[in-house]
């Protein structure tokens, strides 16, 4: 599967932006997806997972409650709504595509196999 995240800018402090990761292919239904995120010379860190159906979903603690994961399968889309930005949420942001279902819902980049290029989030003070 490819996928192409897209969405990101530059926004101040306190607002908002959706990310979306629009993949190829006729199997996204069964793709668990992952939302990750890396700052300059920081390691890759986990945001949201959503499951093939989206019946579940799952938030680092640093965005919990500022962050909704959803999916549309219809449309091979997933999203991530980023509301009440921080400057440290800044960071290049990336989709990625774990193939199968799992539980718990992996939150670690190793496990998935497929990634997106990567959008650039930039939140100012």
């Amino acid at each position: 599967v490819q996928l192409q995240a897209s969405g990101g800018g530059l926004v101040q402090a306190g607002g908002s932006l959706r990310l979306s990761c629009a993949a190829s292919g006729r199997t996204f239904s069964r793709y668990t997806m992952g939302w990750f995120r890396q700052a300059p010379g920081k390691e890759r860190e986990f945001v949201s997972v959503i499951s093939e159906s989206g019946g579940s979903t799952d938030y680092a603690d640093s965005v919990k409650g500022r962050f909704t994961i959803a999916r549309d399968n219809a449309k091979n889309t997933v999203y991530l709504q980023m509301n009440s930005l921080k400057p440290e949420d800044t960071a290049v942001y990336l989709c990625a595509a774990h193939p199968k279902g799992s539980f718990p819902l992996p939150k670690v980049p190793g496990l998935y196999n497929y990634w997106g290029q990567g959008t650039q989030v930039t939140v100012s003070s």
